[in-house]
């Protein structure tokens, strides 16, 4: 199953573009793609304002950002350099609230079933990316697994 925010229900349902609230380390995020543009920006209010997008509008917003230049991407006030363990494991953070906070989300996961997904118009290099299709559809299919009960 291809996910993409110009799909059916439930994989479009899971784009980053849909609007899915949760809170993420005390933030309030309007949508995934919010909090994935948001790391893009240096200061903390604007992460904050960022957080609240949704959609193109999130998108469009970090879109001229040159952090790959540097390769390091931002929360609270601290750099993360985009290849290291712990932007992976604030990923990892990231997802899980979401996915436990919001039914939504919650429901057009496991709507997916059994179903491999994947994201074609995702980016395969991180280098290019805040979020490559494999680390995407891996935390879905994890999170998914957990959510069914599957160790």
């Amino acid at each position: 199953m291809d996910i993409g925010s110009g799909s059916g229900w439930p994989s479009a349902s899971l784009s980053n573009f849909s609007p899915h609230p949760f809170v993420f380390r005390g933030v309030a995020c309007a949508s995934m793609e919010g909090l994935l543009q948001s790391f893009k920006f240096s200061s903390p209010e604007m992460q904050v304002f960022v957080c609240t997008l949704v959609g193109k509008a999130a998108k469009f917003k970090g879109k001229k950002k040159k952090w790959f230049r540097t390769q390091t991407l931002f929360w609270q006030g601290r750099e993360i350099d985009r290849h290291s363990d712990e932007f992976q494991t604030m990923l990892d953070e990231a997802f899980e609230c979401m996915f436990t906070q919001n039914e939504g989300a919650k429901r057009a996961l496991l709507a997916t079933g059994k179903a491999v997904l994947t994201h074609s118009m995702g980016k395969t290099r991180a280098s290019e990316t805040v979020l490559t299709q494999q680390e995407f559809c891996s935390r879905l299919m994890r999170i998914r697994a957990k959510l069914q009960g599957q160790p």
